[in-house]
C-alpha cells in the first residue's frame, strides 16, 4: 500500500485522500483559484456532509441539493455551484465510461503513461495541466507508475521538482511548491509588463 498522502494539514481530509481514489480526483478537479490545501479538503467535506463519499450517489444527487451541499458554510470551494456541476459531471462520466471505478483509469488493460494521460485528458474538467499533475501525483506517491509516466506527465514528473501538489509531502514541501507558484506568476507579470 502507498505510504499515506500528507496534501491539506487535516488528518481526517489526508485519511479520505489517501484511502478514496474518488476523493483525491476529486481534491484534484477542486484545485483551481483556491489554496491547494482548500481545494483537497473538499471530499472531505462533502463525504461529512453526505455520509459516504460513492461516485454513484453523487453522480445521481438532485443537483440542486447538490450544489446546496457544496456551498454549505465551510463551502466546498470558493464557486461552489459551477463546482457542484464540475463534480458530478465527473462522477457521471466514471460511471459512464469506467463503472464508476476511477482506478480503471490507470488499470484498465494495463495501460502505458501516454494513456493514462490521455484517459485523464477526456475526465470533465480535466485539461492538459491538470491532467499531467494528476499524473506526477499518482506517479510520486500512490505507487502508479506505469511506463513512460514521468514522461507523460513532463516537468510535473522530475523527481526533484516543486511545482505542484504532486510534490507536497509535508509542510516544508508545501512551502516551496507555494514559493514556486509564487515565482512563476511574478515572471508571468514581468513578461507580460
Amino acid at each position: 500500500m502507498p505510504p499515506a498522502l500528507h496534501l491539506t494539514g487535516d488528518a481526517d481530509a489526508d485519511a479520505l485522500l489517501s484511502d478514496d481514489d474518488l476523493a483525491l480526483l476529486v481534491g484534484m478537479l477542486l484545485d483551481q483559484q483556491v489554496p491547494m490545501e482548500t481545494a483537497f479538503v473538499g471530499p472531505r467535506k462533502l463525504a461529512d456532509r453526505l455520509g459516504t463519499f460513492d461516485v454513484a450517489l453523487i453522480a445521481e444527487h438532485d443537483p440542486q441539493e447538490f450544489a446546496a451541499l457544496c456551498a454549505t458554510t465551510p463551502a466546498v470551494h470558493r464557486y461552489p455551484g459551477s463546482m457542484a456541476t464540475r463534480i458530478q459531471a465527473l462522477c457521471a462520466h466514471l460511471v459512464e465510461h469506467h463503472d464508476g471505478r476511477v482506478a480503471h483509469l490507470w488499470t484498465h488493460d494495463d495501460p502505458d503513461g501516454r494513456e493514462v494521460l490521455r484517459r485523464l485528458k477526456a475526465l470533465p474538467g480535466f485539461g492538459d495541466q491538470k491532467a499531467r499533475i494528476f499524473l506526477a501525483l499518482l506517479g510520486k506517491q500512490r505507487g502508479v507508475t506505469p511506463d513512460g509516466w514521468r514522461e507523460a506527465a513532463g516537468p510535473y514528473g522530475d523527481p526533484d521538482a516543486r511545482r505542484s501538489i504532486a510534490d507536497v509531502v509535508d509542510a516544508a514541501t508545501l512551502g516551496q511548491v507555494r514559493e514556486f507558484k509564487k515565482e512563476q506568476k511574478a515572471a508571468a507579470r514581468r513578461a507580460k509588463g
